[in-house]
């Protein structure tokens, strides 16, 4: 009976993580952590830390699936994510100076209400009006994003693939498509160091749910990436609110039981 729970929780956590991770770029952390907190009883920090390892070959094939579209900016993801990796740092700590805050359901208000701002504004950018910026512009306003975006990330604990996504489309002004790419790709690594750092200070988690929770979400965010690269706009818009704002939904459900 416990496997069969164990089964069932992690598939449809995976489920939610990988949708989120495939469509909009998403934390799995967001999703994964409060299912396994209050359907199997786990300890939050070993909780967030097969979360995060979930992200990381979640992240990586939705990237390589939006690259071989052309829907990633590699050079500009790679100064953002040294800007958001180094930030993180600072915001972590300058986070443990100051009294703790009520703002642990940050990004999960954030996944619904950027569901909402899809579905009523859907971003309609071309990759055309993408290329209209120089390169030397789009560079400093990636580092000054990133430096945003790893402090946000720091200071409060979690958000980072939402921020990116807002910060990418509402802020540089990134196409949907590539901003989704850009942002699972850098997500790809922040993921590997987050969930390396878990297990380092942690221990190793549960085997049984750590591969099933990856296993579910890589083939859901593969479903995802690759019906979100085939997509139009308008729909892509459309798909990437109805899940975002139904994520959001749930998980808040999961934190009032949690």
């Amino acid at each position: 009976m416990d496997i069969l729970i164990t089964f069932v929780v992690t598939f449809f956590a995976g489920m939610g993580a990988g949708l989120g991770t495939g469509f909009a770029g998403m934390s799995a952390a967001a999703v994964i952590s409060p299912m396994l907190i209050t359907f199997l009883g786990m300890d939050p920090y070993m909780a967030v830390g097969i979360a995060l390892s979930s992200d990381v070959l979640a992240s990586a094939v939705s990237a390589y699936t939006y690259g071989k579209n052309k829907n990633l900016d590699i050079r500009n993801g790679l100064i953002m994510m040294v800007s958001v990796l180094a930030f993180t740092i600072v915001g972590s700590y300058i986070s443990s100076l100051v009294p703790s805050t009520t703002m642990g359901n940050f990004s999960v208000f954030m996944t619904f209400l950027l569901g909402i701002k899809f579905i009523v504004k859907p971003v309609m950018t071309t990759k055309e009006a993408m290329a209209d910026v120089p390169a030397k512009k789009r560079a400093i306003q990636s580092v000054i994003c990133g430096v945003l975006i790893g402090f946000i990330c720091g200071f409060v604990g979690a958000g980072g693939g939402m921020m990116m996504l807002l910060i990418l489309t509402s802020v540089l002004g990134y196409e949907l498509k590539t901003a989704v790419g850009t942002s699972v790709f850098i997500m790809t690594f922040t993921a590997f160091t987050g969930a390396a750092s878990h297990f380092a200070i942690g221990g190793a988690p549960d085997v049984t749910v750590w591969i099933l929770c990856i296993i579910f979400t890589l083939l859901w965010a593969r479903i995802a990436a690759v019906f979100a690269n085939k997509a139009t706009p308008k729909a892509l818009n459309r798909a990437t609110g109805v899940i975002l704002v139904i994520l959001g939904i749930v998980v808040m459900a999961f934190s009032m039981f949690a």
